[in-house]
């Protein structure tokens, strides 16, 4: 008799100890998927912010603002228009290396 009082006891602390064994895993795991649900969400939010820098900076009114200050750039006029005619006569002389 006492020694399956002994083998019961022996059997409830084992189970007791896989008790709090298995609750303490449980909250480790819980904190660790809030932690990586916030990040998540966090990154989320990153994600938005920069698309809508991303369609800020993209817009023609800045992209040509940058191209005339960064570029040096400036919208074609008829005033610095170079026009390159074709002649059929330029076309067909024979080249001779640039020699004069």
């Amino acid at each position: 008799m006492t020694r399956l009082n002994l083998v019961l006891l022996l059997a409830v602390l084992v189970s007791a100890l896989y008790l709090v064994n298995t609750q303490y895993e449980s909250r480790r795991l819980f904190t660790a998927l809030d932690k990586a649900n916030s990040e998540a969400q966090k990154l989320a939010q990153d994600n938005d912010r920069l698309q809508v820098e991303k369609r800020t900076q993209a817009t023609p009114g800045r992209v040509e603002q940058l191209a005339r200050a960064k570029l040096q750039m400036r919208p074609a006029s008829p005033a610095i228009t170079q026009y390159v005619t074709y002649s059929a006569a330029a076309a067909s002389a024979p080249s001779n290396g640039g020699a004069p």
